[in-house]
């Protein structure tokens, strides 16, 4: 078996804000980016590609590759019972739990956080602030910890003092 061929330039960028570039112009077509999706891997040293049997194209990501867009609470209960899912901009839903957790990021220079959700294959989806508001108004102090139950896990968003 054959490798796909790598291409030479690295022309399609994600940028932090969710949209996709091809040689510096907006990919328009949501459908054109889902499709996209479809084939995009991440490999151990962090680099992203597009990957068809035929073809391998490097991929600049700014920050993550998709954006969470939107929290929906799938059923109320009391703390690990309850599910917490969340949509991408690629109309992608999962549900926060073992094999999707919550991952906080702290900025180096302000201290202010970012919140990521795993997809799977090493591929993230950071929350838009609406998301991550949504996010705080289902959480509770846990001992020190503040964050949210999901899928038996207890998701820390930070600090509860």
């Amino acid at each position: 078996m054959s490798l796909p061929e790598q291409c030479a330039n690295d022309s399609i960028e994600i940028r932090k804000d969710g949209r996709w570039f091809h040689e510096g112009g907006l990919i328009a077509r949501p459908q054109l980016v889902k499709l996209f999706s479809t084939v995009l891997r991440r490999e151990e040293d962090g680099s992203y590609w597009l990957v068809t049997p035929v073809e391998r194209t490097r991929v600049r990501v700014e920050d993550a590759p998709y954006l969470g867009l939107e929290v929906k609470e799938e059923f109320r209960g009391e703390g690990p019972r309850q599910l917490v899912s969340l949509r991408t901009n690629i109309d992608q839903w999962i549900t926060f739990g073992p094999e999707n957790p919550l991952r906080v990021v702290a900025d180096e220079q302000t201290g202010e956080p970012s919140l990521y959700a795993e997809l799977g294959k090493g591929l993230e989806a950071r929350l838009v602030r609406s998301a991550w508001f949504h996010l705080v108004e289902l959480s509770e102090s846990r001992g020190r910890d503040f964050g949210f139950w999901s899928d038996g896990v207890f998701h820390v968003l930070g600090d509860a003092e």
